[in-house]
């Protein structure tokens, strides 16, 4: 059994090589090295596999921004989102919609672990927890 330090090194090393020659994850690559731990089966793969799905996730993450809406928000919306991620974050952000009616009303909008929100809920809440 490999050392979870030991895995998450080998995870490391399988997440650059999973990157394009634009530094983004490709799907090509990440087949290519799950068919390389299927093959090989290092010490401890599956805590390897969990690390190295972590960091993929997490990867993707960076180039997404979920745009969680309620109520009637027209594309060109979610085009514009994407444009000011894009600016802010100095890199190319895709924009994925997802439609959440208990927010009521507004936007939440997640890149990473980054949070922009406007929602009917969040202020709602914002209210119940100050009296």
């Amino acid at each position: 059994m490999a050392s979870k330090g030991k895995a998450l090194e080998l995870a490391r090393t399988l997440l650059r090589l999973s990157r394009d020659d634009s530094d983004r994850i490709s799907g090509e690559r990440v087949s290519g090295v799950l068919a390389w731990v299927e093959a090989h089966r290092p010490p401890d793969s599956l805590r390897v596999l969990r690390e190295y799905r972590r960091l993929v996730a997490s990867e993707i993450a960076q180039f997404r921004a979920v745009v969680e809406f309620a109520g009637d928000v027209s594309p060109e919306t979610f085009t514009s989102i994407a444009e000011a991620m894009s600016r802010r974050y100095g890199r190319s952000i895709e924009a994925v919609p997802v439609a959440r009616p208990e927010l009521i009303a507004g936007v939440r909008v997640r890149v990473g672990c980054d949070i922009f929100e406007n929602t009917i809920l969040s202020q709602l809440s914002g209210l119940a927890s100050a009296s």
